[in-house]
């Protein structure tokens, strides 16, 4: 018999199953006496002898009931049967490969697609259990290459071409993907998934104009189509448009009344759109749709935090996790409403809760080490951010906070050196570059610190805090006052409403001894920051040299309650300008 009188004789088969079951686990023949076991069963297979074809395709019969009764394993050990027999059959390896597929057993379905394309190397159905097998391991350049070349041999398969746009988005090969998309709407111009995939491609390369175009195009065609819905209300909030993101939204819901994602959405734009009565009638049907303790409820407790109603957070996220302690996102945010409610125990206890390799580990850490150095407990917040970093050493955040609990401790060249540790990872960020700046001041290195923010100013000439440092480092100096003028200068027209770079300003003018112009900037600099003492103090010294002494001793005095270093200091320049005052006529 040929392979090619297969179909007709799988009924047939059918028939014989009882017959050519013994190797098959499930179904077995009734039990033959001794004396009567034909010779060849004392060493040989039953098969032996026998049309070896028959028995091959009465072990897939065997094999197909074992599926229709969703006995996969047992199908399984059918099919390798019938492959035994005829390993030469393209037809069960592909059928194994199928099956194997469903139980996700996909290095062994490889296998046997792989023989079974080496038996039929031309069939378009073949390649495409391959490709797909490919893309379910993640091996997805072998999977492009492979529905490419299905395509050529079956140029006018839809899905072929649509799995091949997917896999090349995937791969951010969207011209590429594209290509393919503008064929298929080429030989079918209402083919929806094509307009929406089209629309995704543009909104991922920020062709904002022409992802609306495809999304509306998609959905003109099918005005219920929830991803092209979302995917268009998600243009519309990252274009600032959110009377139109607000419109789209509700039009999904009212498709999808369960989507709590998006009536999550809806809250957030309605309270940011001041309309509060819509948001909360949103947030009354996020209950509707579900029940406390549910995870659909986690929506509703982040909206509360985002708002800060802490107490209605914690009561929503506090059942879910009691329902669900495996929720680490929900107990992430539990700490964090604990955190802002000032329970700092609470917050610790749900943020150490959560284990080591989830999305949210690190963060908590973070929060940790926080809450730790807030209660001055800093060799436990330096203990907690190393082993962050143990586990994420390219976390620059994580070495930012430690060299930040060092500073706090004075421990300037631990600081340095956890900065220094973080450069090793990231050599071009401005931040970490910024704060070894600042340690090297603080360690008494005002050299080196000028090299760090000169640094910074030649990745990012526009740091208006690094312009700022120069400028204030030259004026305390009283050098290099001309540049100090112009670098502060810069920086205050990066950053106008900064009341510390105004006092820059203010204190540059003092230092050359243009008085009456500090008293004008640094009067400008207390309205921005009337509670620093430095400022109020600059501003003290420059109504003193105007001969203001009045306001000088207001200053002083204002100074001396703010708990500021150097008291003594204070209470000399108090002490000096009332003398004045008292030999004043």
């Amino acid at each position: 018999m040929t392979r090619k009188t297969l179909k007709p004789f799988i009924m047939s088969a059918l028939l014989l199953f009882v017959s050519g079951s013994a190797a098959c686990v499930g179904l077995q023949k009734a039990p033959v006496s001794e004396e009567k076991k034909p010779e060849a069963a004392q060493g040989e297979p039953s098969y032996q002898g026998k049309d070896r074809i028959q028995e091959a395709y009465s072990q897939f019969a065997l094999a197909s009931l074992h599926l229709s009764q969703g006995e996969y394993e047992s199908a399984r050990q059918c099919l390798s049967a019938a492959i035994d027999r005829d390993p030469e059959s393209a037809y069960l390896h592909r059928e194994m490969a199928l099956l194997l597929k469903e139980l996700k057993d996909y290095p062994e379905a490889l296998t046997h697609i792989q023989e079974c394309i080496r038996l039929e190397p031309e069939t378009a159905r073949n390649q495409i259990i391959l490709a797909d097998i490919y893309t379910l391991m993640g091996k997805d350049d072998l999977a492009v290459r492979t529905y490419e070349k299905v395509a050529s041999l079956d140029p006018e398969n839809q899905r072929v071409k649509l799995l091949l746009a997917t896999l090349l988005i995937r791969q951010h090969r969207f011209e590429k993907a594209l290509a393919q998309l503008q064929d298929l709407i080429k030989r079918d111009p209402d083919l929806v998934i094509g307009h929406y995939y089209r629309g995704r491609i543009y909104l991922e390369t920020s062709r904002s104009e022409e992802a609306e175009k495809a999304f509306l195009k998609a959905l003109s065609l099918n005005e219920s189509l929830e991803p092209a819905l979302f995917d268009l209300g998600t243009l519309y909030q990252m274009t600032n448009r959110y009377a139109h993101a607000v419109e789209v939204y509700e039009k999904l819901i009212h498709f999808y009344p369960d989507n709590l994602g998006v009536r999550e959405r809806l809250v957030n734009l309605y309270f940011s759109l001041g309309l509060k009565a819509k948001a909360e009638e949103q947030m009354q049907k996020i209950k509707a749709y579900s029940k406390p303790g549910e995870p659909e409820r986690q929506a509703l407790g982040l909206i509360y935090l985002r708002q800060g109603r802490l107490d209605e957070s914690i009561e929503e996220l506090k059942m879910i996790v009691s329902a669900w302690p495996e929720d680490e996102k929900s107990r992430y945010y539990l700490g964090s409403a604990y955190e802002e409610r000032g329970e700092t125990e609470k917050a610790l206890e749900h943020f150490r809760r959560i284990k080591a390799g989830s999305p949210y580990f690190i963060r908590a850490q973070m929060h940790i080490a926080y809450l730790l150095d807030t209660r001055e407990r800093y060799d436990e917040a330096v203990e907690v951010l190393e082993k962050a970093i143990s586990l994420d050493e390219k976390n620059v955040e994580l070495y930012l906070m430690l060299a930040s609990v060092y500073e706090t401790t004075r421990e300037y060249q631990k600081g340095i050196q956890a900065l220094e540790r973080g450069l090793e990872q990231e050599e071009r960020n401005v931040e970490l570059i910024f704060r070894l700046g600042v340690l090297r001041d603080k360690s008494g290195d005002k050299t080196s610190c000028i090299k760090e923010m000169r640094r910074v100013l030649e990745i990012d000439p526009d740091h208006a805090d690094s312009l700022n440092y120069i400028g204030y480092t030259y004026a305390e100096k009283g050098v290099n006052l001309d540049e100090a003028l112009d670098l502060i200068k810069r920086a205050l027209k990066i950053k106008p409403e900064s009341g510390y770079i105004m006092d820059s300003l203010g204190w540059t003018y003092f230092q050359m001894g243009l008085y009456h112009k500090a008293v004008q900037h640094l009067e400008k600099a207390a309205q921005l920051n009337g509670e620093d003492p430095t400022i109020n103090e600059h501003l003290g010294e420059a109504y003193f040299k105007t001969g203001a002494y009045e306001k000088a001793l207001k200053c002083y005095e204002k100074v001396l309650s703010l708990d500021p270093p150097g008291e003594e200091r204070i209470r000399e320049k108090i002490e000096r300008t009332k003398q004045l005052l008292e030999k004043r006529p």
